[in-house]
């Protein structure tokens, strides 16, 4: 059951940090698609949210649609993680969180793609991330910051049954496998949502294996 939007929490207003001992949770969503989720990835969520939204250079984005060129609903900005100019409480949080995911999953994640939804009228149409029209089973990692949002997935085939969480801020959910090229994902609408940002970071480039 989807709960309701809440206010950001006290409990998340501490100063942020990656949790010890993270627990990856999989969901298998076909044969050869899954997500991993971790609840409370991010302990301090919300003062992370802070320093992204003040530290961050957020940009409107337009798109072409119906032959109309439209103000995409919601911000954006493209970072590089070895950038100096990120806040130090950004970058160290940042290059944490990367740290864990490149240990756990023995792949280089690389670049930092970031939305920021304003209110519950922001939101992102059905799509694939892009990595995967170049790149064989990209993994792209989601922390979700702020007030929560539905994460809904669906498979494009129609074989298998549409998904949807609630994540929260601190929460990690990681998209693995075959998902970017047989599902899309979307953040819908959601009157009286509180704001929200998400980082992404992928890996999936050709030199970013380290398995043994």
């Amino acid at each position: 059951m989807l709960v309701a939007p809440l206010p950001r929490t006290l409990f998340g207003a501490s100063s942020a940090a990656v949790v010890g001992r993270p627990r990856f949770v999989r969901q298998q969503l076909d044969p050869c698609c899954w997500v991993d989720r971790v609840e409370g990835f991010v302990a301090g969520a919300d003062s992370l949210f802070d320093e992204v939204e003040r530290g961050f250079e957020w940009e409107q984005g337009r798109r072409l649609m119906y032959g109309r060129w439209l103000d995409e609903p919601r911000l954006t900005a493209a970072l590089d993680l070895d950038t100096p100019e990120l806040p130090a409480p950004v970058s160290q949080v940042v290059a944490d969180i990367v740290e864990v995911l490149d240990g756990h999953y023995r792949r280089a994640f690389s670049g930092l793609f970031c939305n920021y939804y304003r209110s519950g009228a922001d939101s992102v149409a059905w799509h694939g991330d892009r990595i995967g029209r170049r790149v064989v089973d990209p993994l792209v990692a989601i922390i979700s910051l702020g007030g929560p949002r539905t994460f809904a997935m669906r498979d494009t085939s129609g074989h298998s049954p549409a998904e949807r969480w609630v994540l929260h801020s601190g929460d990690l959910l990681v998209m693995g496998g075959a998902t970017q090229h047989h599902w899309e994902h979307a953040v819908p609408k959601s009157v009286g949502a509180p704001p929200r940002i998400s980082l992404t970071t992928r890996a999936g480039w050709p030199d970013d294996d380290r398995r043994p």
